[in-house]
């Protein structure tokens, strides 16, 4: 099942940890945990704190970075995760799991835009040359994002991934419709 998965961080510093970890199965089951920070995790960017909204104090009801490090492998491994930004997502993902004693490659992210993708082929099937679908994919995530952006949404970890959820969501709803007109193009 593909999930859709975010992180929100200390700061974009090379000593950044994630604060915050929050998914959505794409059936619609979210989960979000706020991460207590691990020892030697110190680094702290106001300018982050102002984006997300979370505090250091706000880190002292969260669980601790093993307990949620455990749970994303007892609840994660063996779907396919998607993150919008899979790089930093991934950085945090695992910094997370080495801090928890786990291999840092245990869970791996991919970019949501190939879900996206992969939603537009499941409409169309083998219809479509790659170039096209590529193409086609791009024109109808574009067009997802402009409805999606137009709604105000905190930046949390699981609002951003059930923006993402519900970006796929149109895109393979775009696609369908698209498919039944007979016009890909």
């Amino acid at each position: 099942m593909r999930v859709f998965i975010d992180f929100e961080a200390s700061s974009l510093h090379d000593d950044g940890y994630p604060i915050e970890v929050g998914w959505v199965f794409e059936d619609g089951r979210p989960e979000q945990h706020l991460i207590k920070p691990a020892p030697g995790w110190v680094d702290w960017d106001p300018q982050a704190q102002a984006l997300h909204g979370i505090s250091r104090a706000m880190l002292a009801t969260g669980a601790a970075h093993d307990v949620v490090a455990r749970r994303m492998m007892d609840i994660l491994a063996g779907h396919s995760l998607y993150a919008t930004a899979p790089s930093w997502d991934g950085k945090w993902l695992s910094a997370l799991l080495r801090a928890a004693g786990l291999p840092r490659h245990a869970l791996r992210l991919k970019d949501s835009d190939e879900a996206h993708c992969e939603a537009v082929a499941e409409a169309f099937g083998c219809a479509l040359a790659q170039d096209r679908l590529s193409a086609l994919a791009s024109e109808l995530m574009e067009q997802a994002r402009i409805t999606f952006d137009k709604r105000h949404v905190r930046h949390r970890a699981v609002e951003d991934a059930e923006r993402e959820r519900r970006i796929w969501l149109e895109v393979g709803r775009l696609a369908r419709e698209r498919r039944t007109a007979g016009k890909p193009e």
